[in-house]
């Protein structure tokens, strides 16, 4: 009876202590020291946008610097790996993105887990590409760009920012959803890829609409389907892939916030609800809106599940196209 009373009374030391260790966690926010939010892409692009726009506002609602921390390589993965060696205590936080997160995974062997070692805080952002085609291709219809590719196979090709991207990943599965076999072409970033795209190089891309709009409107390029469940506002007229033809069809690129992952939770908590407040903030929203990026605010759990969904998703397609890093 003597050592089961030790035993209880030991239990609910270890108990209080854990409660304590959580509540002087959660007192520690803000951070102490300046707060730095890694971006795994170079100055200039939609995640940098982003990331400077919610940087700013956290940093007033916090009153505490937050400071962008541009990462760029390896598709993302440097700055992954950063964040996942980084210093659990609630002053690292990353925009993370769908390549390094959910598809780099299936393609390569990292050095890092992201489901191990970035512990999910909040959705972000995202947009949807735009499949575009040069004029020279001779259609106007995601149905006549799909009979021109059944009609001449191996010869319609796709441009990509990379393998593994968003961009390369939505042709691999448009080509399964349509059952056709577009070529891949994969480019090291979006500007030679439109460059080429614009000289006729290559027949199509899954483009990111803030950069295809202006060749869009100039006549250069024409806008077959959008890879989002709903047309984005700013191409009112351009089908969704889905509504072409191909219910259901999604493929997105978001950025959402992890952070190391042992953080503790209360502080994880903490960061998910200030970065909601800020993605909720109608000036915030309005900002993010004139870049063409949707705010996605989300629970700790609810980014848990979307990042599963799609890792699910986009191993299924890895497998079946036998895609790989090269």
């Amino acid at each position: 009876m003597k050592k089961r009373t030790l035993l209880m009374s030991a239990l609910a030391l270890a108990t209080a202590a854990a409660t304590l260790s959580g509540a002087a966690h959660a007192q520690d926010f803000p951070p102490k020291k300046p707060v730095t939010l890694v971006v795994g892409f170079a100055a200039g692009g939609a995640a940098d946008a982003a990331a400077r726009l919610i940087a700013k506002k956290l940093g007033e609602n916090i009153g505490q610097s937050v400071v962008v921390d541009n990462k760029g390589g390896a598709g993302g993965n440097i700055a992954h790996q950063f964040v996942a060696n980084a210093a659990a205590d609630g002053s690292v936080l990353l925009l993370g993105s769908v390549g390094p997160l959910t598809i780099a995974p299936h393609l390569m062997k990292l050095p890092y887990d992201p489901f191990k070692d970035l512990a999910p805080v909040s959705g972000g952002v995202n947009f949807p590409n735009v499949l575009v085609v040069h004029k020279g291709a001779g259609v106007k219809t995601l149905a006549e760009f799909v009979q021109l590719s059944k009609k001449k196979p191996g010869s319609v090709d796709f441009a990509s920012t990379g393998a593994g991207s968003a961009s390369h990943l939505a042709g691999e599965l448009f080509n399964q959803r349509a059952g056709i076999d577009m070529t891949h072409v994969p480019y090291k970033g979006g500007a030679p890829a439109l460059q080429d795209l614009l000289g006729e190089r290559v027949t199509s891309y899954f483009a990111a609409p803030p950069t295809a709009l202006p060749h869009i409107e100039a006549g250069k390029l024409i806008p077959l389907a959008t890879t989002g469940l709903t047309r984005p506002s700013y191409m009112p007229n351009v089908p969704t892939v889905a509504e072409a033809g191909y219910p259901g069809f999604e493929a997105l690129n978001w950025y959402a916030f992890v952070a190391p992952g042992k953080t503790p939770a209360p502080l994880l908590d903490r960061w998910n609800k200030e970065i909601v407040k800020v993605l909720s903030d109608p000036g915030v929203k309005e900002a993010l809106n004139k870049h063409g990026l949707t705010p996605q605010p989300t629970t700790r759990a609810e980014l848990a599940a979307f990042m599963k969904k799609e890792s699910t998703q986009w191993a299924a397609i890895i497998k079946e196209r036998k895609l790989t890093a090269d």
